[in-house]
């Protein structure tokens, strides 16, 4: 399982994306869990991320899905009309 951090803004977007990539190679299932739970502070960033995530493992053969992604951040992605390319468990 991967997890996201608490801030997850312009400001740490890119090492979090490396360090999620990183652990989306090591993990030898098809089914990648990103457990979102301790998000808490958040910018447009963080779909940005979740997008690039979802494109990497797409690419690795793999199936992203979300836990508990904050419904702020559900509703922002309902906004830009992306929502349903985040599959949440």
């Amino acid at each position: 399982m991967l997890v996201l951090p608490a801030d997850l803004t312009r400001n740490q977007a890119s090492a979090c994306l490396l360090m999620l990539v990183q652990g989306l190679k090591a993990v030898p299932a098809e089914d990648v869990v990103v457990d979102a739970t301790a998000l808490t502070r958040f910018d447009s960033s963080a779909l940005a991320v979740l997008l690039e995530l979802r494109r990497e493992s797409l690419a690795h053969g793999k199936n992203l899905r979300i836990r508990a992604l904050p419904v702020r951040l559900r509703d922002l992605a309902t906004v830009y009309g992306i929502a349903e390319l985040l599959t949440a468990e």
